[in-house]
């Protein structure tokens, strides 16, 4: 019998979708979705994750729900492809993640380098509450729930898949084959593992305020672009230019083709072209600039346009949630029957059991 091929992926429902989640993997669930390569693609936004640093303020991840909902929908995900759902509304979720945690040590989530980061981010050192510094298991319990062989990722969530695969192991290894261990799916654009912030930033993050948003209008894109980062060194036109770290051209690398450069600045043949123009000077930051500006606005704008369908009709969005929850608790509940089993937890269902326990008490 040929092996499923699953996709499980989601986002923390913090605030609207930039363009380091488009880059980093919506882009990419979309053509996946779209390829035809793939059995079950579940997308999940994960609700309660946020909650483990947002306990103080539900109604942010309440709000914020929906607007994850509609970048999903204007990106290009098709809830009749892909199964769009809310992790909350799928409580296997956390009786998977519970029986998980008795499999790893409080030292191996402690080397985790994602979650150190996080920590750090938070100012978590002194006081980290215990659902966030668990949220590696939960994680490992949404992969392992949908029974996913492929979770397509950026860069700085390796670690989650390691840890994953490291549970599926021993579970296991210690209750009999029951789990799927997940490969990673990275983005095969190196400028799209970890797009900086637009202030240079190592990552684009809401609560640094350097992100450009999917749902941004025109004047906002162009105003964000404006203030990008470049090259300090870069005084004047004639001065030759740096592109470590100078996040237009980053941008650029993220985003445009040969072709957008030929397209928007027919002078040049590609961006390799442009970059040579650059580093010996002679071209100005405003140029770049421009150029990414009309490279961003091609993409965002079909994006802005199908986004307002759907504010349309919230309803219907809160219906395909709806819908999809139900879908995703269906699988989720089945691979929960399958773990209650292999742990020998399974004490209503298990006839051996029952009939073994009556013969030991029969006179």
């Amino acid at each position: 019998m040929k092996k499923e091929k699953i996709i499980l992926t989601g986002d923390r429902p913090t605030g609207k979708l930039h363009l380091g989640h488009f880059v980093g993997s919506l882009r990419r669930r979309v053509e996946l979705q779209n390829s035809g390569e793939f059995d079950k693609i579940f997308i999940m936004i994960a609700d309660a994750q946020a909650l483990t640093d947002n306990a103080d303020n539900p109604e942010k991840i309440r709000q914020n729900i929906i607007e994850v909902a509609l970048d999903y929908l204007s990106a290009g995900i098709d809830p009749s492809k892909s199964t769009i759902f809310i992790q909350s509304q799928v409580p296997e979720l956390c009786e998977l993640a519970f029986y998980y945690m008795n499999l790893v040590t409080v030292s191996r989530v402690q080397r985790n380098p994602t979650v150190k980061t996080e920590i750090k981010m938070r100012n978590f050192e002194q006081s980290i509450p215990v659902g966030f510094f668990c949220y590696p298991v939960s994680q490992a319990s949404d992969i392992t729930a949908f029974k996913a062989t492929t979770v397509p990722v950026g860069e700085d969530q390796a670690p989650m898949i390691e840890l994953t695969r490291e549970i599926v192991n021993r579970f296991n290894h210690i209750y009999g084959p029951t789990l799927v261990e997940p490969e990673i799916l990275l983005p095969d654009n190196a400028a799209c593992m970890r797009l900086p912030g637009t202030d240079g930033k190592a990552k684009m993050s809401k609560s640094l305020g350097n992100c450009i948003y999917l749902s941004d209008t025109p004047k906002e894109v162009k105003k964000k672009v404006n203030s990008m980062y470049t090259d300090p060194e870069h005084l004047t036109i004639d001065s030759p230019g740096h592109l470590e770290g100078n996040c237009p051209f980053i941008y650029l690398d993220a985003f445009a083709t040969d072709d957008d450069v030929r397209r928007f600045l027919p002078e040049y043949d590609s961006l390799n072209a442009l970059k040579d123009h650059y580093t010996r000077g002679g071209l100005g930051d405003g140029t770049v600039k421009k150029l990414l500006n009309k490279v961003l606005e091609e993409i965002l704008v079909p994006i802005r346009e199908r986004r307002k369908q759907f504010e349309q009709d919230i309803p219907a969005v809160y219906n395909i949630l709806k819908e999809g929850s139900e879908r995703a608790r269906e699988v989720a509940a089945k691979t929960l029957e399958e773990v209650r089993a292999a742990m020998k937890i399974n004490y209503f269902t298990d006839e051996e059991l029952i009939k073994g326990q009556v013969n030991k008490f029969k006179n």
